[in-house]
């Protein structure tokens, strides 16, 4: 299959609006657009404007990413830079997630790219991923790699199989958004594992959250600690790594979780 580099425009195009299941019609009213002139630019019978482009991959929620390759098979530069989150300009960024992230000790949170490689922690996660292979901690480390390897934390998660369930379908849902390839890979790898860790734990959740969150439930060597998690994103970047940065923060999910958090980080 042809690289996204290599594709006409218009291929891409339709490729994206039959991926927001959109048809011709669909996206021609959205845009307020004609369907013939949209026809046009999907068949190549036209060359959509850089304006016309970008006023498409708005419509259709088109990562930024994906946006510069759209101009750049239209012929046109791309717009959105991707530079290092060390990078002088994003400097404000850096401190924002650092700041986030200390702030929100004692209870775990973490910083992840688009294809969950882990950009920052704070002092809690160590403590909480202590004992793994070390295997999987040699940069970059994929946090979905380390939650469900069989080195990784899998065998100490109390709800393996509920907590997997919900990790692959976010991830698949993130594919459909974002078609990126390699994310597919790691899903296919993810998939392959097994769907039980080590030795089983006696635990039940004593919290119904009316199927609205799914928890998180490790085995620690203070007892098992359970988190609701949220995911931060950055509103309106015009940066390709800030458009994919995600801070995943954890808070405990009830009493013994935070007392034992507390004391963990005060020895």
């Amino acid at each position: 299959m042809s690289s996204p580099q290599t594709q006409p425009v218009g291929n891409l195009l339709r490729d994206w609006r039959k991926r927001r299941h959109l048809s011709q019609l669909d996206l021609a009213c959205d845009a307020e657009i004609s369907a013939r002139h949209l026809s046009f630019l999907e068949t190549g019978r036209s060359l959509p404007s850089r304006e016309m482009l970008m006023h498409l991959a708005e419509q259709l929620e088109i990562p930024l990413r994906e946006r510069n390759a759209l101009l750049v098979a239209a012929g046109y530069a791309p717009v959105f830079q991707e530079r290092p989150l060390g990078h002088p300009a994003l400097q404000a960024a850096r401190k924002i997630i650092d700041l986030v992230l200390a702030g929100h000790e004692p209870y775990p949170a973490l910083a992840v790219d688009r294809h969950w490689s882990l950009i920052a922690s704070n002092r809690t996660v160590p403590m909480l991923i202590a004992g793994v292979d070390a295997s999987l901690l040699n940069p970059p480390i994929n946090v979905l790699r380390l939650s469900l390897h069989p080195a990784g934390l899998a065998p100490r998660i109390a709800n393996l199989s509920e907590w997997r369930s919900h990790l692959l379908i976010r991830l698949r849902r993130q594919i459909d958004v974002s078609g990126d390839h390699i994310l597919a890979e790691l899903l296919n790898e993810l998939s392959s594992y097994p769907t039980t860790g080590g030795k089983k734990h006696d635990f039940q959740t004593s919290t119904d959250y009316a199927g609205v969150a799914v928890p998180f439930q490790i085995v620690t060597e203070v007892g098992i600690l359970s988190f609701l998690s949220t995911t931060t994103v950055f509103g309106t970047p015009v940066d390709i790594t800030l458009s994919e940065l995600a801070l995943e923060s954890f808070f405990p999910a009830n009493a013994v979780t935070t007392e034992a958090l507390h004391r963990m980080v005060s020895k």
